[in-house]
């Protein structure tokens, strides 16, 4: 019969994720029993992920790790860890701005931070890319508010406008704008054909490429991205992390750092239909795109890959630029996506060769939907002295 480890925690919704916010001090400090422990509270390697907390599916299969941060200029730490819920195990390649939205909130209802009303700003240290963004939470009666009347697309109903500002947004994980040291690439794909990218790290690196370069349209939906399809934009994902340096051989990426970088598709501003059945028009949107999340159609889209792909929308001589409809100039780039739209503030200056970023932030919403505690086989823990009790 098992004996079990309690772990306090909460499920957040952040943005158009879902994940399990714990404590660091509540995990393990061994970094191996750690994950061990984070893949049985999300059900381990089983998709149906029936035996833990995970919503089986990559979208809700997400960790957050939060400590009050040393550093001088940021309130909290916070690791993000993408559960596989193939394998179980856990990718910290990469940040989740989604998730990051329930980042600012839970310190304040957690008493991490000092409150100020009506907003309370949250500096939050990533420790996946090293870098810094601020968070800006309406506060009510000393806690983080979640009813308000801002809505995002693939989340129903409305609640209160997180606004988060990503602070030297590019190389976040690369130490590079342009990784390869190129605006675009050229890759030869297996048994396929030359197809033209972009691999950009801003917040996040990623990979992007036009639909038409791959027989897309553009506008598909989750459930019209074929199996070959889906193992294209694997491959070319892997030849960039390859390119990158993440991997020897760009077969190793789908299990050795399955987020990251990420693929996204995109294309010129296309009228479409969403997920829920919502006519976008293309006059209401800059481009159109599609992400990929661990190897799957992401049915809304990501926070920084997002923020990464309205950025790349004004970089001259990107595969995202010659998508785009008028961002040149403009402030805010609206990006549609499988459940509706997306909108970025982004200030870039590009003169070809240098880029200044003077600002990149998106606004979510997000909700703390339980807090207690969560059992653990006790058998991870065993011979193991460093549990933080």
């Amino acid at each position: 019969m098992h004996e079990f480890e309690k772990i306090r925690s909460s499920i957040i919704r952040g943005g158009t994720s879902k994940g399990v916010y714990i404590m660091k001090k509540e995990l393990p400090n061994d970094e191996t029993v750690r994950d061990e422990v984070i893949s049985s509270i999300f059900g381990g390697a089983d998709e149906r992920q029936i035996d833990g907390l995970g919503g089986a599916n990559s979208l809700t299969s997400k960790v957050a790790i939060v400590s009050v941060s040393n550093r001088d200029d940021a309130d909290i730490d916070y690791t993000f860890g993408q559960v596989d819920i193939t394998t179980g195990r856990i990718d910290y390649n990469s940040n989740c701005g989604n998730i990051l939205s329930g980042i600012g909130p839970y310190a304040i209802d957690e008493g991490l931070v000092s409150v100020t009303e009506p907003v309370t700003s949250v500096r939050i240290y990533n420790t996946n890319t090293n870098k810094i963004s601020i968070a800006e939470v309406p506060v009510q009666y000393g806690r983080a508010k979640s009813d308000g009347n801002y809505s995002i697309d693939g989340v129903p109903g409305r609640g209160a406008k997180i606004v988060l500002d990503f602070l030297d947004a590019a190389g976040s994980k690369t130490n590079s704008l342009f990784p390869t040291g190129n605006r675009t690439d050229t890759f030869e794909i297996p048994g396929y054909k030359t197809v033209e990218v972009s691999i950009i790290d801003i917040t996040a690196p990623v990979v992007f490429v036009k639909a038409s370069s791959i027989g897309l349209k553009g506008t598909e939906l989750s459930s019209e991205l074929t199996e070959e399809q889906s193992d294209l934009l694997e491959t070319i994902r892997g030849m960039a992390a390859e390119r990158i340096g993440f991997v020897e051989h760009y077969s190793e990426a789908k299990y050795t750092t399955p987020s990251t970088p990420k693929a996204i598709i995109v294309s010129d501003a296309e009228t479409y239909i969403t997920e829920s059945g919502t006519k976008i028009e293309d006059s209401s949107i800059n481009l159109t795109s599609r992400a990929m999340s661990m190897q799957k159609m992401h049915k809304a889209f990501p926070v920084t890959g997002g923020l990464c792909t309205a950025a790349a929308s004004q970089l001259k001589g990107t595969v995202v630029y010659n998508c785009s409809q008028d961002t040149a100039n403009i402030k805010e780039v609206v990006i549609g996506h499988p459940s509706g739209t997306m909108e970025f503030v982004i200030d870039i200056e590009d003169d070809g060769t240098n880029v200044i970023f003077n600002k990149t932030a998106v606004a979510r919403t997000s909700r703390r939907l339980m807090e207690g505690y969560v059992y653990v086989p006790k058998e991870l823990f065993w011979n193991i002295r460093d549990k933080v009790i």
